[in-house]
């Protein structure tokens, strides 16, 4: 079981390009020790992050005696400026926390919301026929109301420790004097000119003089360093009342060819809300995750609970079985999240019957063959009262970020956080990107007569595949970790948890080896050398198999009697700990 880590460190060195170098000499070792393919360990506090500013400016408040929760709040500060292609205050996010005092898991949904004049035809023509993507996208109608601010607030407020205003300074600073721009970030901007182009501020912001923003570049962001200034004056709240809440208001609204019905109301009764975790049973371990509006935790969930049955460990990494084994089980758990998956507020969703031990293991016996299952269909769990619902018919594309922090207390943070699209709706207001979060619903809200679970409704909050996880064994927390990624984050994280649980992988080599991703019937199969003995075996067995790129963005933490840690070659993050 040694290819996939073998082959690692040569993969590593010509993943992601160096970035241009204006933090310090931590975060460059730290690059380099990931580029070398080498997990990072530390005795007292640790985080990786998608982006050597964040993950530095998230070290910084652990060094000074913060919690996970302060650091969270530097580095999704921090993120929105520097990778504001992928999350940031206009977004949303869920969050996954162990606090060490009490032992609990905790988690809070900071998912967007539909606006209350939004109405199940939101992505519909004048005929009901649903809109294509990017109509949808870019502009205000896909425009949810953000909600990261408010969980910022609502973790620091429950487990922060650090003065507010003091956690927002490094990013209101970094966009004060600006900050070189990555070559993630130029290259995000030279792949999407013509939808960045069409509003005048974020045309001004990412094409000044109508020439996209190269790496290297020096970027400020006075705008957002003025927001942040008032959110550690007053708080979440400068985004749901006030001046910067008619701001965002009047840009939705104002979004010409394309408004959105965001309100001023619909931002003054946006909460955050703790949901009760969803955790499922693997081995000896409990994998603990969100639960709907995400299908995160019970999609991964039940692909593990799936391959329970079946010895991983011993048929291991390079073994063809293995994959047919884990791309089928994802298969069939992507069946039950299409069908049954939704926010549980507005619709009834079956959690204790999908993660039932005795329905998981009657439906992983349909994985007992040798070839690749003929047809896939959803299951019937346990379920308090029938609903006929049709599968989903939602678009997902990549993007979003994670971070994982483990401080100095034993707490653990796994979150990850979102603008749906790259760079969202296209719009900013404030400095900042405001997401697209609402095309995550089903544009079709029946099929053949039937609705679906996950169609828009007023004040609802779309279906997500973030999956932040925390797997615990014997109560205490041995592994956090999450991805970007649209739909693809469910196999992501599921392949990266296996690894290390069944095939003994160290953190960094279990996220930096080849992804394999099979959701609705195609094996998706990342273009590297080590995966070419796996191709045609798997279409022996029946698959159809498609090789290309695949962009993961893991950023986990092992945690046994040393926190050891591992970010995603794949991306620009760094793990620093001490």
């Amino acid at each position: 079981m040694t290819l996939f880590p073998r082959l690692t460190a040569a993969f590593l060195l010509c993943a992601a390009p160096l970035l241009a170098q204006d933090w310090s000499d931590t975060a460059q070792n730290a690059l380099d020790q990931r580029n070398a393919g080498q997990a990072v360990s530390a005795e007292n506090w640790m985080i990786s992050a998608a982006n050597p500013h964040a993950a530095e400016a998230g070290a910084a408040v652990l060094r000074a005696g913060g919690t996970a929760a302060d650091a969270m709040v530097t580095v999704q500060a921090v993120l929105g400026l520097v990778e504001p292609q992928s999350s940031g205050l206009g977004g949303g996010a869920f969050l996954v926390w162990y606090d060490a005092a009490s032992g609990k898991v905790t988690t809070l949904d900071g998912r967007e919301a539909a606006p209350l004049a939004a109405t199940p035809t939101l992505f519909q023509d004048d005929s009901g026929a649903p809109l294509k993507f990017f109509d949808a996208v870019v502009g205000g109608r896909s425009v949810g109301v953000p909600a990261t601010p408010a969980l910022m607030e609502a973790a620091h407020k429950r487990w922060g420790n650090r003065p507010w205003a003091e956690l927002l300074a490094p990013a209101r600073d970094l966009a004060r004097e600006g900050f070189t721009v990555s070559p993630r970030l130029a290259d995000s901007v030279a792949a999407d000119p013509e939808r960045l182009g069409r509003w005048q501020t974020t045309r001004d912001y990412f094409l000044p003089n109508g020439t996209p923003l190269r790496s290297g570049d020096r970027l400020k962001n006075p705008a957002y360093a003025a927001t942040l200034e008032a959110m550690a004056d007053r708080g979440a709240d400068v985004f749901y009342t006030g001046p910067l809440a008619q701001e965002i208001v009047a840009t939705v609204q104002g979004a010409t060819g394309n408004p959105g019905v965001l309100s001023l109301v619909d931002l003054a009764i946006y909460r955050v809300k703790e949901r009760a975790p969803v955790c499922a049973a693997y081995r000896a371990y409990e994998v603990c995750g969100m639960g709907p509006p995400s299908s995160g935790g019970l999609t991964v969930g039940q692909i593990l609970q799936l391959l329970e049955p079946y010895d991983l460990p011993a048929l291991g990494p390079q073994s063809p079985e293995s994959w047919r084994l884990i791309g089928d089980a994802s298969r069939l758990a992507f069946a039950d999240r299409d069908r049954y998956m939704a926010d549980s507020d507005f619709v009834p969703v079956p959690v204790k019957g999908l993660l039932d031990p005795a329905y998981t293991r009657a439906r992983a016996q349909l994985l007992d063959r040798d070839t690749a299952l003929d047809d896939v269909t959803a299951g019937t769990p346990a379920f308090d009262h029938g609903w006929n619902r049709a599968a989903d018919q939602s678009i997902e594309l990549p993007s979003t970020s994670h971070f994982s922090i483990v401080d100095s207390y034993g707490n653990a943070l796994s979150m990850t956080t979102t603008v749906e699209n790259r760079f969202g709706s296209r719009l900013m207001a404030g400095g900042f990107i405001l997401n697209n979060e609402l095309t995550d619903f089903s544009f079709a809200s029946h099929r053949d007569g039937i609705p679906i679970a996950n169609r828009v409704a007023p004040g609802k909050r779309p279906r997500s595949s973030m999956s932040p996880t925390i797997v615990l064994k014997d109560g205490a927390p041995v592994l956090v970790i999450g991805s970007p990624g649209g739909s693809r984050i469910i196999g992501f994280t599921a392949q990266t948890i296996i690894a290390v649980l069944d095939w003994g992988m160290d953190i960094q080599s279990a996220i930096s080896m080849p992804r394999l991703v099979n959701r609705f019937g195609t094996y998706e199969i990342e273009d590297r050398p080590e995966t070419e003995a796996l191709s045609g075996p798997l279409q022996d067995m029946g698959f159809e198999v498609k090789r290309g790129a695949i962009s993961s963005g893991l950023h986990g933490i092992s945690i046994a009697d040393t926190l050891t840690g591992g970010a995603d070659p794949r991306r620009e993050g760094i793990v620093i700990g001490e």
